[in-house]
C-alpha cells in the first residue's frame, strides 16, 4: 500500500528546542498531528500573529483549523489536566470538539496519587533528585508497566471502575504507608473518576484505527514528540532522564502505526544548549555567558517557569543523539539568540582521564566528569532575526550553521531565526514537497 508522506518531529537535545513552532509549522502540510508519548510535563509555546498558546497535552497541530489532533496511547493523560487545558485554549478562539481532537483509549490515566508519589519521593532526604516536574509522569508510566493501571477505557465503563482502583491501591497505599502517610479510599478516587469521565469521554477513539485509515486514504500524518532524546529513558543521561522513550521509534508504538509509517525524522535542535532540572551538562555556562543566553532566549520552562540552565553548542552529543534516533536531517532555532556574540564556542568532543571521546559515555559518573573540547567560530555583529533567505543571514551565521552540519553529519533541513511561526528558512521540506 502506498502512502503519502509523514514525518516525526523529536527533540535532539535535552527538550525544550522550539518543537512547538516547528510543529506548528509543518502541520500547516499536515492533515493529522500525533502526539505519541509523554504527558503534561512537557511544554510547547506557539506564536502566531502575535498570540501565544501554550499547550502541553493537546497537540500542537490543534491550533490549525482542518488538522486532527490526536493524543495516542504512548502518552499518559492527566484527565483533569487535559479538560482545563481544552477549556483554556477553546478560550483563545481555537475550536476544539472530537471532530478535531481524538484521545486514544488505551492511554493510561496520571491520577492525583501519582503526583502525590512524585512529590514524596522528590522531596525525601535519601536518593537521587532527578529534578522531575512533579506532575504524576513516572508513577503513571510504572503502573502501566506493571499493569495496574487505569487507562482511558475505563472511564467509558464505570460499574469496573471500583475494582479496579481497589486493585491499583493495594500498590499505592503500601508505598503511602512506607512515607508515613495517610492511605487512600477508593471511594473517593472513583468519585472524582465519574466526574471527569463526561468530559473526556467524547473525545476517546480507537486511534489506531483513525491513523490506519488516514494512512490509507493517504492524508500527511505528522508525529510530535515531546522532551528531547537525552531525556530518553534507555539512552538518555539515565537517570536524570524522563520516563518513557522519546526517539523516533516511539512515534510507531505510541501511536499504534507500523515503523514503516514514520518516514522522514526531524531532529529539533537550539543553536546553542539548554537543559532544565539536575543531571549532566557538559557545556554548561554558569557564568555570564550562560545568563546571557538564558535571557536573550527567555530561557523559562513553559510548563514550570524554571529557569533552564545554558551552555554552547554540543556537536558531540547531538551527533549521538542523531544516529541514536536515526535523525534524517534537523530543525536549527533560536539562531537569533547567538546575534551579537564576538566568539562562538562549539564541543566537538570530550576528555575523560586523559582519553579523548566522540560521544558521552553511558554512565553518570563519567557523564559528570567530561570535559568538553572545544572549537572556537568567530560570532556576527548583524542581525539573524526575522530571516527567511540565507541572503538575509551575515556570512559568520551562514558559516556557524555549515560548520555544524559537517560536526554532527547531519544535514540541516531549516533554520527557524524567531518565534514567529512564518520565519524559518528552509532547504529541505519534511514532507518531501
Amino acid at each position: 500500500m502506498a502512502a503519502a508522506a509523514s514525518c516525526a518531529v523529536i527533540g535532539a537535545q535535552w527538550g525544550d528546542e522550539g518543537k512547538g513552532k516547528i510543529v506548528d509549522w509543518l502541520s500547516a502540510r499536515a492533515d493529522v498531528v500525533v502526539r505519541f508519548q509523554g504527558g503534561h510535563n512537557a511544554g510547547h509555546t506557539l506564536v502566531i500573529d502575535g498570540e501565544v498558546y501554550k499547550l502541553s497535552l493537546l497537540p500542537s497541530g490543534v491550533v490549525r483549523s482542518g488538522t486532527l489532533s490526536v493524543i495516542g496511547s504512548g502518552v499518559v493523560i492527566d484527565p483533569s489536566a487535559l479538560i482545563d487545558e481544552i477549556a483554556r485554549v477553546s478560550g483563545q478562539g481555537v475550536e476544539i470538539t472530537p471532530r478535531t481532537l481524538a484521545v486514544a483509549d488505551a492511554a493510561t490515566l496520571i491520577l492525583p496519587l501519582h503526583q502525590e508519589l512524585d512529590a514524596l519521593r522528590e522531596g525525601a532526604a535519601a536518593g537521587t533528585k532527578i529534578g522531575t516536574t512533579k506532575r504524576g509522569i513516572g508513577p503513571a508510566y510504572e503502573d502501566r508497566a506493571g499493569r495496574r493501571a487505569l487507562r482511558i477505557a475505563d472511564l467509558l465503563r464505570p460499574e469496573t471502575l471500583a475494582a479496579k482502583v481497589d486493585n491499583l491501591l493495594q500498590h499505592h497505599n503500601a508505598l503511602r504507608r512506607g512515607f508515613g502517610v495517610e492511605p487512600l479510599k477508593g471511594d473517593d478516587i472513583v468519585a472524582m473518576l465519574n466526574e471527569v469521565a463526561p468530559k473526556i469521554a467524547p473525545f476517546a477513539r480507537p486511534v489506531w484505527r483513525l491513523l490506519d485509515q488516514a494512512r490509507r486514504d493517504r492524508k500527511r500524518i505528522l508525529f510530535e514528540g515531546a522532551q528531547g532524546v537525552l531525556l530518553d529513558v534507555d539512552h538518555g543521561t539515565y537517570p536524570f532522564v524522563t520516563s518513557s522513550s522519546t526517539v523516533a521509534g516511539q512515534a510507531a508504538t505510541g501511536s499504534g502505526l507500523g515503523p514503516s509509517a514514520i518516514g522522514y525524522v526531524l531532529g529539533i535542535v537550539k543553536a546553542y544548549t539548554t537543559r532544565v532540572g539536575a543531571g549532566p551538562f557538559p557545556t554548561e555556562q554558569d557564568n555570564d555567558v550562560g545568563q546571557r543566553l538564558g535571557e536573550r532566549g527567555h530561557e523559562f520552562g513553559t510548563v514550570t517557569g524554571r529557569r533552564r540552565r545554558c551552555g554552547w553548542f554540543d556537536a558531540a552529543l547531538v551527533r549521538q543523539s542523531a544516529r541514536v534516533a536515526g535523525v534524517d536531517g534537523i530543525a536549527l532555532t533560536k539562531l537569533d539568540v547567538l546575534d551579537g556574540f564576538e566568539r562562538l564556542d562549539v564541543c566537538v568532543g570530550y576528555e575523560i582521564d586523559g582519553e579523548r571521546l566522540d560521544y558521552l559515555p553511558a554512565g553518570v559518573d563519567a557523564q559528570s566528569a567530561v570535559t568538553p573540547i572545544y572549537e572556537t567560530m568567530e560570532g556576527w555583529a548583524g542581525s539573524t532575526a526575522c530571516a527567511r533567505s540565507w541572503a538575509d543571514l551575515p556570512a559568520e551565521a551562514v558559516k556557524y550553521v555549515r560548520r555544524i552540519e559537517e560536526l554532527i553529519e547531519t544535514p540541516v533541513a531549516l533554520v527557524s531565526t524567531s518565534p514567529e511561526r512564518d520565519d524559518v528558512i528552509l532547504m529541505k521540506d519534511p514532507f518531501g514537497g
